[in-house]
């Protein structure tokens, strides 16, 4: 959820984290993977890697294991809020138009997420 800021200033710092080389690692602080895969799936369940990710994911998972840190690189590859600008998959999932910007379509992912029950 965005609880304080803006859809531009959100999708601002993304990219400019988007930007950093693959090789980066990204520590989060909660263990959300889980739930976050499944609702990357809803909305890009034609990206190849996201599956084999979230198959990792459920593994580690139910081996008691936790899922961060993880490398930048494949965060680009498979989180929705880093690729609503690059695939037509997610933003027609979403019900993104081609009159949408980048901050708009990523608060359409962002609303699809905050309503998610999957």
């Amino acid at each position: 959820r965005m609880f304080e800021g803006t859809a531009p200033q959100f999708w601002s710092s993304l990219k400019r984290l988007r930007d950093l080389p693959d090789d980066t690692i990204i520590y989060c602080a909660h263990e959300y993977t889980e739930s976050n895969a499944r609702y990357a799936m809803s909305v890009e369940p034609g990206n190849e890697l996201l599956a084999k990710r979230v198959e990792e994911i459920k593994a580690k998972r139910s081996r008691g294991e936790p899922t961060v840190p993880s490398l930048l690189g494949e965060e680009k590859l498979t989180n929705p809020f880093l690729r609503g600008d690059i695939s037509d998959e997610i933003k027609s999932n979403v019900g993104a138009t081609c009159d949408d910007d980048d901050a708009t379509i990523f608060l359409k992912i962002r609303q699809g997420k905050d309503n998610f029950r999957g």
